[in-house]
C-alpha cells in the first residue's frame, strides 16, 4: 500500500520572556483529537513552509509571523501516512493569538510541555523546543582552578546553557570531583549538564544527563538512564543516527563537519551530506567540527539544532 504523503507546518512559537511556548488542543472530532500540538496545519501544494506557516497561523491564531527561523523538520511513520512536520521557531509576531476556530490555546513554560499529551509526531518537536542552540563541549584542563573560570566565563559572558564535561585524561575520581563542581556551577546559571562517561556517573552525580561516545552507543541495545534525563550522543554517519533513535536519544552531534586540528585524517560531512543526514535524523542535532558561532545561521538552515564546539567557547 502507498501511503498518503502530508506536508504540515508548524510553530513553536516563543514568548517574548523565552520562558513559555504556545501550545493548541486539537479538536475532539478529529484524527488523534483531544490532544496538545503545535499550532499549524497542512501545506497547499504549491506553498513553502513558511508561507503555508504564515497563512495557517493568521487563519487560526490571528498573528502575523514578523521573524521565524527552521527548528526542525521530522518524518514520521503512521499505518496510513507518512507526515513531514516542518517546524518553524518563531521569534516576532504581530497580535495576541487566540483560538479562531474554537480550539484551546495555552502558553506552557517550556518545561512543563512533558505534562501535556502530545501525537508521538511531535515528541521531538518538544526536545528541540526545551534545547538551546549552543551545545559547549569543554576542553581537556589540568589545572582545576582554570577550569572552573573557563567554565564559569562560558557560562556567565557566553550565555551558554547547554554543557558536556568531557575529560578524557582524568581518572574516576577526579571525573566525579570536577563533575560536581560544574554541576554547581551550571545550576548557578541555569545551565544543563550531562557528562561524558558511563551511565552509571548518574549514580554519584546527580546531573541533567549523559553523552554517550559513538563507541558507547553501539555497544547498548536499550536506553541506559532515565526518561527525565537527557542522552545525546556523539555520530559521525547514518548507521549511528540510527542506532541513536532506536535507544531514544533525546539529541546527538553529527561530525565532523569540517576538517579539524584533532582529526585531520577524518574526511569532513560538508554541508551537502550533512543536511542529507539531518533531515532523516528524527530528533535535534548539533553541527560538530570547526563549527563557531559565525556558523550557527547556517547551521540552523539546513536543519540543525545549532552548534557545538570547543575552541569557540573555551577560550
Amino acid at each position: 500500500m502507498v501511503k498518503r504523503r502530508v506536508h504540515v507546518a508548524a510553530a513553536a512559537m516563543i514568548s517574548a520572556d523565552q520562558k513559555r511556548v504556545l501550545i493548541a488542543r486539537r479538536p475532539s472530532n478529529v484524527d488523534q483529537g483531544g490532544l496538545w500540538e503545535f499550532p499549524g496545519g497542512k501545506l497547499a501544494p504549491y506553498e513553502t513552509g513558511l508561507e503555508g506557516l504564515k497563512r495557517e497561523l493568521h487563519e487560526e491564531l490571528g498573528v502575523e509571523i514578523v521573524r521565524a527561523r527552521p527548528l526542525i523538520r521530522v518524518h514520521h511513520e503512521y499505518p496510513d501516512k507518512h507526515i513531514l512536520l516542518d517546524v518553524w521557531q518563531v521569534q516576532e509576531f504581530a497580535g495576541e493569538p487566540f483560538g479562531r476556530e474554537g480550539q484551546a490555546v495555552r502558553w506552557v513554560p517550556m518545561e512543563e510541555l512533558v505534562n501535556y499529551p502530545f501525537p508521538a509526531a511531535n515528541l521531538p518537536i518538544l526536545r528541540a523546543v526545551m534545547l538551546p542552540t549552543d551545545y559547549l563541549i569543554t576542553g581537556e584542563e589540568a589545572d582545576e582552578e582554570r577550569f572552573d573560570s573557563l567554565l564559569e566565563r562560558a557560562l556567565s559572558e557566553d550565555g551558554v546553557r547547554l554543557v558536556q564535561l568531557r575529560a578524557k585524561n582524568l581518572d574516576e575520581a577526579a571525573y566525579i570531583a570536577r563533575a560536581e563542581r560544574a554541576l554547581r556551577l551550571c545550576r548557578q546559571y541555569d545551565a544543563k549538564l550531562l557528562l561524558n562517561g558511563e551511565p552509571a556517573l548518574l549514580d554519584a552525580v546527580d546531573a541533567d544527563g549523559i553523552h554517550l561516545t559513538s563507541a558507547r552507543l553501539m555497544d547498548l541495545e536499550r536506553r541506559p538512564i532515565a526518561e527525565n534525563k537527557w542522552l545525546s550522543a556523539s555520530t559521525h554517519d547514518q548507521k549511528q543516527l540510527s542506532q541513536a533513535a532506536v535507544l531514544g536519544c533525546d539529541f546527538v552531534t553529527l561530525s565532523p563537519l569540517r576538517t579539524t586540528p584533532s582529526h585531520p585524517e577524518v574526511a569532513p560531512l560538508g554541508w551537502h551530506d550533512f543536511q542529507q543526514l539531518v533531515e532523516r535524523a528524527g530528533m535535534p542535532v548539533f553541527a560538530l567540527g570547526g563549527m563557531t558561532r559565525f556558523d550557527a545561521n547556517h547551521a540552523r538552515a539546513v536543519g540543525a539544532q545549532g552548534i557545538a564546539s570547543i575552541r569557540d567557547f573555551w577560550k
